[in-house]
């Protein structure tokens, strides 16, 4: 999930001319009239009130719960600015850190990874906990949600039947090396090529396809042109379409709980309604948001507001 620039290299796109997924902006998303660092935003009150930047990946999901965030502290009375579709974390974080954007949906092993690439932790709880010394001076994470959305190591059925796999230690098993789609910067992640080979002894080539999992990636997966892709475990793809996830008993990728990561300016009254979101956001909750958006092609702001207010936030 970080690319090196916002330079969006499209692998792979001979797959098909499939479109961006439903939910994207299509402003400008570094077009911020967010406050200069170290200034306060106009309006701004000290509970209740004021204006905050919401940002999010360039993700599909991503998207959905920062919308969330965004309408549940509109309804708190905040002013919030929308800067969607920002890109990955090499992208956005610098833009948190001085000041740009103030709320944004994170995943907390991928992010304390970024901080903290030396990280021993591995449980969920010891992660959320090491990130409160990791992040950087300005910066914060709110309750983690019950929600996660874990990078993976996904074969088709197929595939998994014809060589006995369950775990990502089993592609050992499968002919060497094994090709894999996920967007590119995976080749730099602790889970990708190097930590498969040193944890597993599974030897990775990857196959760049720019979609962060979307449906480039699972067609390369379905169409056999990569045996292996990196999904994202909330994807409704992988119960439609019948794909395992491999099982990863050694912890080689870091759970990935949703966490809300923001700025100074997130005051208390801020904090509370983004934490009765994430309160409400399970797992499975998450799994049927972002089937919406994919089946249905509803809009990241429909899709949230339906959501609040089924669940008495809105």
């Amino acid at each position: 999930m970080s690319p090196l620039s916002r330079r969006r290299l499209v692998g792979l796109a001979a797959l098909g001319g499939l479109g961006v997924l439903a939910g994207c902006s299509t402003s400008d998303p570094l077009q911020s009239s967010a406050p200069a660092p170290g200034t306060a935003a106009p309006g701004t009150t000290a509970a209740g009130g004021g204006t905050l930047v919401v940002g999010s990946q360039q993700y599909y999901s991503n998207e959905i719960i920062a919308e969330l965030y965004a309408q549940a502290l509109e309804k708190a009375g905040y002013t919030v600015e929308r800067q969607f579709q920002i890109g990955q974390r090499e992208v956005y974080l610098p833009e948190l850190e001085a000041a740009k954007i103030d709320v944004l949906p994170e995943y907390s092993g991928n992010l304390l990874q970024y901080y903290d690439k030396e990280t021993q932790v591995s449980d969920a709880a010891s992660v959320t906990a090491a990130l409160a010394s990791a992040l950087p001076d300005g910066l914060r994470v709110l309750a983690a949600a019950d929600a996660s959305d874990q990078d993976s190591y996904t074969v088709t059925k197929a595939f998994a039947d014809e060589h006995g796999l369950a775990s990502i230690a089993d592609l050992a098993k499968a002919p060497q090396p094994v090709k894999l789609a996920a967007n590119s910067e995976f080749a730099t992640r602790p889970y990708g090529p190097e930590g498969a080979k040193a944890t597993y002894g599974v030897d990775i080539e990857l196959v760049p396809v720019e979609d962060s999992g979307g449906p480039l990636t699972v067609r390369a997966l379905k169409d056999g042109t990569v045996q292996v892709a990196d999904l994202y475990t909330a994807d409704p793809a992988i119960a439609k379409e019948g794909f395992v996830v491999l099982e990863d008993p050694e912890g080689l990728i870091l759970p990935q709980n949703v966490v809300p990561l923001v700025s100074e300016k997130v005051d208390a009254a801020a904090a509370a309604a983004i934490e009765a979101v994430n309160a409400k956001l399970t797992a499975s909750e998450l799994q049927q948001l972002n089937a919406r958006s994919v089946d249905e092609q509803a809009r990241s702001a429909d899709i949230a507001r339906d959501w609040l207010t089924a669940q008495g936030l809105a």
